[in-house]
């Protein structure tokens, strides 16, 4: 049996392959209240708003949270006893 994908991961797969739609799916399901933040945040952005530079940034802090979140829940992290 092959565990789901964590929440972050496909964040990730989503934000790079431009899936918005499974994008705010995610935000509305996952339990993690700062990615669904972020990920609403670079959404509006996206569709709303007309400076370039805003979506950059959103887009940015998106990617820079989800590759922290990522180094912190990655498994290979874990010690095996």
């Amino acid at each position: 049996m092959i565990p789901e994908m964590p929440d972050y991961d496909k964040a990730l797969y989503y934000t790079i392959w431009g899936q918005w739609d499974n994008l705010f799916l995610l935000m509305s399901r996952t339990d993690d209240d700062l990615l669904a933040k972020k990920i609403e945040r670079f959404l509006y952005d996206y569709h709303h708003s007309s400076s370039q530079k805003n979506v950059e940034q959103s887009h940015n802090t998106l990617l820079y949270y989800l590759e922290h979140a990522l180094q912190i829940s990655s498994p290979w992290m874990y010690e095996i006893e």
